[in-house]
């Protein structure tokens, strides 16, 4: 049997903070300032943009941040994502569409660089599978922009396990940021967090708490998983958010979770599910809940 080789992996912090929202914040820049210093304190080193986010000015606010305390950039690690052309005022495309190809990957990335203030980003993922993607152009493009130290690492999001293994083959990928929560389930069993563990590529998870549904959705999924969440919390006694945190923590593949707040408390409550030695029966408890059956 063929052993793949062990892809590259970016020193991250076990918890991730997401940026996706942070032009929704309002802070000052003092303020997100004051924000990242204490995302640090608690052991979040490792930040979460994308180009688009924010109407493509989410990655300028940071990068802000970083200009007015420069000794900061030393003690993180910046993580992007590219691929997406996304309508805005700017860039009045027909429709939306991904783009992979080497004109673009480069454009964007020296883009974040600028906007970031940052010599090199540590981690660059493609956003969406392109359907156009050139597997073996594409890897040539990482390979050029990592030898001109602009990308220490690459990887992708929200791709299938054929659409990582086709641009694996050609450059190691070091993550798939793929959706997790106890409200969305699919990853358990389409093979991407087996491919992650097969591959030691340990997957970065978006909306871990499911948008917020899974503290006010009213649907009936999210009413049973809720009230299992909540007695079993109660039990470990943390919150219902460092529950469905440590919930993901609890896979074999060793996820990333990649918070999607501005509140200080909710990182918080992300940090304490490192901390958390979820029972497996907890864990598919919470399963049973979501899926509304039990195991087969």
């Amino acid at each position: 049997m063929t052993i793949a080789p062990t892809p590259p992996r970016p020193p991250l912090s076990p918890v991730v903070a997401g940026l996706w929202r942070l032009k929704d914040w309002k802070l000052s820049v003092q303020e997100r300032v004051r924000w990242i210093e204490q995302a640090l304190e608690l052991g979040i080193t490792s930040f979460d943009h994308a180009d688009i986010y924010g109407d493509y000015g989410a990655e300028a606010l940071f990068g802000e941040a970083l200009q007015a305390a420069p000794a900061l950039r030393q003690r993180m690690q910046l993580v992007t994502k590219c691929g997406i052309r996304l309508r805005s005022a700017q860039r009045p495309y027909r429709v939306n569409h991904y783009d992979s190809s080497a004109a673009y990957v480069r454009t964007q990335v020296e883009q974040s660089l600028r906007n970031l203030h940052t010599e090199q980003l540590d981690l660059v993922l493609i956003h969406r599978p392109d359907y156009l993607m050139d597997a073996a152009a594409l890897a040539e493009t990482f390979r050029t922009l990592t030898g001109e130290g602009k990308v220490a690492h690459w990887g992708v999001s929200n791709h299938t396990t054929s659409q990582f293994a086709l641009l694996h083959a050609h450059h190691p990928l070091a993550t798939n940021q793929v959706e997790l929560s106890p409200l969305a389930m699919a990853a358990l069993d389409d093979g991407t967090l087996d491919q992650a563990q097969q591959l030691g590529a340990r997957p970065m998870i978006w909306s871990p708490l499911a948008g917020g549904r899974l503290f006010s959705g009213e649907g009936e999924q999210a009413v049973r998983v809720r009230s299992e969440m909540n007695a079993i919390a109660e039990r470990y006694r943390i919150s219902l958010g460092t529950l469905a945190y440590a919930w993901i923590l609890r896979h074999p593949a060793r996820p990333y979770p990649i918070t999607g707040t501005g509140r200080i408390e909710g990182l918080r409550e992300a940090v304490a599910a490192l901390d958390v030695k979820l029972e497996a029966e907890d864990w598919y408890a919470i399963w049973t809940a979501s899926k509304g059956h039990f195991v087969p």
